[in-house]
């Protein structure tokens, strides 16, 4: 979906009274809003100012991109000038991103040429909006990518122990399998609008989350709580082979998704339910053991 609200900043440089309403309840509830974006894919961009130098939050659309970017495109609701944060980023390439769950700082780079027009071909197929902002205006509506910035330590979790910051990133794997399966569901044989392309970047980023999460902890969790819980390491065990299992279904459900959706929504389905088993079983075995006393 397009943008929560492009235009960010009132005249005194303070977010707008409707887009602070969505980042207040984008960072209580993990990156959901509901109303009109129920749904959206949104992330908050913080830039600093080109004029001001002040640190300015915006909600707006993204698109997975794979590897370590994602693309946010400056629409401005079809409007004939940039939006405020586009120029910031302009001015300043270092950005913050909150995605409801992790934030990291990140390198915005404005897309040119080939690489530019496959980009947004690819943020049209997945919502025609974006080409009805396109057809409003005579500018061409940049695209940028958001480069994540490698930093030493763990995550920045949007969480308060380590076992909430486990439910907080395993509930966003949920909703991505829940939008997969909804996708799938309201999907016709045609796959018209673009689903298929929407169906794989949906998968992507779940995909590519979980990889970099059960990554994380076969490497640095999991030894950390066979050290101090000898009692669990069969079921520490056993989750470090169910993560090799994980991946291989992750590849299937890559297939399914692009495949004739009438004939693959039960797939979609068989391999989503064992992922979020997956999910549910981690968390009974680790969330004790990581907010124990």
């Amino acid at each position: 979906m397009p943008d929560a609200n492009d235009d960010s900043t009132s005249a005194s440089g303070a977010p707008t009274d409707f887009n602070q309403r969505i980042i207040d309840e984008f960072r209580a509830r993990h990156g959901r809003v509901g109303g009109f974006f129920e749904g959206a894919r949104l992330l908050l961009l913080t830039t600093t100012g080109a004029r001001t130098g002040a640190r300015h939050t915006t909600p707006v659309g993204y698109l997975p991109d794979g590897g370590d970017r994602v693309l946010v495109i400056a629409s401005a609701g079809g409007s004939p000038r940039h939006p405020d944060w586009y120029r910031n980023l302009l001015a300043h390439p270092h950005v913050t991103v909150e995605s409801g769950v992790f934030t990291y700082e990140a390198r915005a780079v404005v897309l040119t040429g080939a690489d530019r027009d496959r980009a947004w071909e690819r943020a049209v197929a997945g919502d025609p909006g974006w080409a009805a902002y396109q057809e409003k205006t005579t500018r061409v509506i940049p695209v940028v990518a958001l480069h994540e910035i490698p930093r030493e330590g763990p995550p920045r979790i949007a969480a308060g122990s380590p076992g909430e910051a486990i439910k907080v990133v395993h509930d966003a794997f949920r909703r991505e399998l829940a939008l997969i399966r909804d996708e799938m569901a309201n999907a016709d044989a045609s796959g018209r609008a673009g689903l298929g392309a929407q169906l794989r970047v949906n998968c992507l980023t779940f995909c590519q989350g979980l990889d970099r999460h059960h990554t994380g902890e076969d490497q640095a969790l999991f030894p950390f709580l066979a050290d101090r819980h000898p009692q669990a390491a069969p079921a520490l065990a056993r989750l470090a082979a169910e993560h090799t299992h994980i991946a291989s279904l992750v590849g299937e459900l890559r297939n399914a998704v692009t495949g004739d959706p009438a004939t693959a929504r039960a797939e979609v389905e068989r391999l989503t339910r064992a992922l979020e088993a997956h999910l549910t079983y981690e968390e009974e075995e680790l969330i004790p053991l990581l907010d124990a006393p």
